[in-house]
């Protein structure tokens, strides 16, 4: 190999998507044609192949599972053990380690039950999350706090309106046993440093839970380089069905848990006297589950590998720079927060336009974008805002969204007789 034809292959410029080319395998785009989709972050549109293999499963392999001794509840039971196992490439995990999926919306209180003592009094424990967090990283610590009696550490924003690493590490105490972190903000697509938050979590004698649920749908996820202790995701923001989701833990973390609900399926016998229950994971999943979503939550993360994990993340960064530049371009509109290298997720003020107006106005233009406080109520107090307008972006999103974006935006400030003041 020549040394310039060496040089030329070692600067490769990343994997790249066909976006325009990519919205064919969404039938929502046919079906509405000239839509303008820019709210991928509240939940992705679903490709054809996992529609069309759900719709598949139903019409020839469903049946009850792990209890049936016919042959299609067998059937059904492969298929929905099969994609518990596949699971683990969203996010990646090693073998002795276990995910699990299991219906779920955005968060999960069950890890920080089991970590702040469900069974062993709580008074005094701690946990630690970042000011950016979802109403799911919120809420279910204050019902701990009010049936367990732990507090909760809220790390300020730093000056730019950004995570503070700092400000996080001095939150630390002897008694936090959990930091729960976003990794990527579903507000300002701000990503954390998720592996430097682990480092300091188990060196203050922590475990780390980190909210995966805007980062496994835009870039790689490799839970050994993150050294995190649980990873939660939606199924249905990473192009899969609603309704289920992911839980990712070690194996010895998930030995360690008791189960969270009771039904069938998660015991092993129970007596009037006693239960004893399965081992994990399936102590954690009562009742029949979601099947036909894990099937379909089976068929996305194949749907995201084919198109390379790396591809997404390049396109969407770049996307999301390519708005950023455009709309902070525009007189009288304010971005908010993003840090260095935001992903997938671009809020922003117009002067003068309330974002419901906004949305309202964009709407007509056939642009479809979320406006209010996102599930972070909090945040949007910090930042002394109502509500934002936001865009953001899936693997079906292009420059030219972007482009109808502003116009759109645009027009919206000529409607309301903005003067570029």
């Amino acid at each position: 190999m020549s040394a310039s034809l060496a040089l030329r292959t070692l600067s490769a410029p990343p994997p790249t998507l066909d976006a325009a080319s990519l919205r064919a395998d969404f039938p929502i785009f046919a079906r509405n044609p000239g839509l303008v989709f820019l709210d991928t972050a509240a939940s992705a549109q679903k490709p054809r192949v996992v529609i069309d293999g759900v719709a598949e499963f139903y019409r020839t392999d469903y049946a009850n599972v792990h209890r049936g001794v016919y042959a299609l509840s067998e059937r059904s039971t492969r298929r929905f053990d099969a994609a518990r196992g596949n699971g683990r490439r969203l996010p990646e995990c090693r073998r002795s380690q276990r995910g699990r999926l299991r219906p779920r919306r955005h968060g999960s209180d069950q890890p920080r039950r089991a970590d702040l003592g469900r069974r062993r009094p709580a008074a005094g424990r701690r946990g630690a999350i970042s000011s950016l967090e979802h109403h799911a990283n919120i809420v279910p610590w204050q019902m701990l706090r009010d049936r367990l009696g732990i507090t909760l550490a809220v790390a300020p924003l730093g000056a730019d309106d950004c995570f503070d690493l700092a400000a996080l590490a001095a939150s630390l105490t002897p008694r936090t046993r959990l930091v729960s972190v976003t990794q990527v903000a579903n507000v300002t697509g701000e990503v954390l440093p998720v592996a430097e938050i682990a480092r300091l979590a188990h060196a203050a004698g922590a475990k780390i839970l980190v909210d995966g649920c805007q980062g496994a749908p835009r870039m790689p996820v490799d839970v050994r380089a993150l050294d995190c202790d649980f990873y939660v995701l939606s199924g249905h923001k990473c192009y899969g069905p609603t309704g289920i989701g992911a839980l990712y833990a070690t194996r010895s973390i998930f030995d360690a848990m008791p189960p969270w609900q009771g039904g069938g399926d998660m015991i092993e016998t129970v007596t009037y006297e006693e239960t004893t229950y399965q081992p994990p994971p399936a102590r954690f999943e009562a009742g029949t589950p979601d099947i036909a979503g894990a099937v379909g939550l089976d068929i996305a993360p194949r749907f995201m590998a084919e198109l390379d994990r790396d591809a997404i993340h390049a396109h969407e960064a770049a996307l999301t720079a390519y708005a950023r530049a455009a709309l902070g371009a525009i007189a009288g509109v304010r971005l908010i927060g993003g840090g260095a290298r935001p992903v997938g997720v671009v809020s922003f003020q117009v002067n003068g336009v309330h974002p419901h107006d906004l949305a309202t106005i964009l709407d007509q233009r056939g642009v479809a974008i979320r406006a209010g406080h996102h599930c972070a109520q909090p945040l949007m107090d910090r930042l002394g805002l109502p509500a934002t307008a936001r865009a953001s972006f899936g693997v079906y999103s292009d420059e030219a969204d972007v482009d109808a974006l502003v116009a759109a935006v645009r027009a919206a400030q000529s409607l309301f007789g903005f003067d570029g003041a």
